[in-house]
């Protein structure tokens, strides 16, 4: 019983670490002047969570805190997220585009202490965004249970992953292969034009010599 259970630690205590490194999560800073605008994108393939936190953080504080407003766009352009004058919020979405999205912030006039903002942005996408304790309350797993199915939404996720660049790969090479052709295409045309333009070239120094009567 003892060598069972040590095999199964030993075997769960590599997956926990794979997990933590498939986990994508980060902090991220912006300090953002008194005018202009501050953006962060990420590459995201279709159907993932995204969640995001964002505060303002002063150190002025004999002034209230100054506020932003945030924009957050699709790689089509459509306004997925928009706040005005705050000085936190949230947003979470689910992608139905693949691509890059983007979040951009700035000063919306209210900073009455002038001078740059910093913005702390906890960026979460795939399984870091999930609510692993709503998933653990609903299903009544806890422990090990729950970490391996965290590792299983992370296998889950490389598979999308590589079918996302396997795709990509597959529209890059299409387009390489289209440029190739054009400019093959152009090379041959560019060709024929200078032949073209030797035999002119050819044909009017033989009549000019014909009229001069030197051949």
């Amino acid at each position: 019983m003892g060598k069972e259970t040590d095999a199964r630690t030993g075997l769960v205590l590599p997956l926990l670490m794979l997990l933590c490194l498939l986990q994508k999560g980060h902090a991220i800073w912006l300090s953002l002047p008194a005018s202009g605008t501050k953006c962060v994108s990420e590459e995201i393939h279709n159907n993932v969570v995204v969640l995001a936190d964002y505060v303002v953080i002063s150190e002025d504080h004999t002034h209230p805190t100054p506020t932003v407003s945030t924009k957050v766009t699709s790689p089509y352009g459509n306004t997925i997220h928009q706040k005005e004058n705050v000085t936190h919020g949230q947003f979470a979405f689910t992608t139905h585009e693949a691509g890059n999205y983007l979040a951009c912030f700035w000063v919306d006039g209210h900073n009455p202490g002038g001078g740059d903002i910093s913005i702390n942005i906890d960026w979460k996408t795939g399984i870091a965004a999930k609510d692993w304790e709503s998933v653990a309350r609903k299903e009544k797993i806890e422990g090990v249970e729950l970490e391996l199915r965290k590792l299983e939404g992370a296998v889950e996720a490389i598979h999308e992953n590589l079918l996302y660049l396997k795709s990509r790969e597959a529209e890059m090479r299409t387009v390489s292969e289209t440029t190739n052709s054009r400019v093959a295409r152009f090379s041959i045309m560019s060709l024929g034009v200078c032949f073209a333009a030797s035999l002119a070239q050819l044909w009017h120094l033989k009549r000019y010599f014909q009229k001069k009567k030197l051949i």
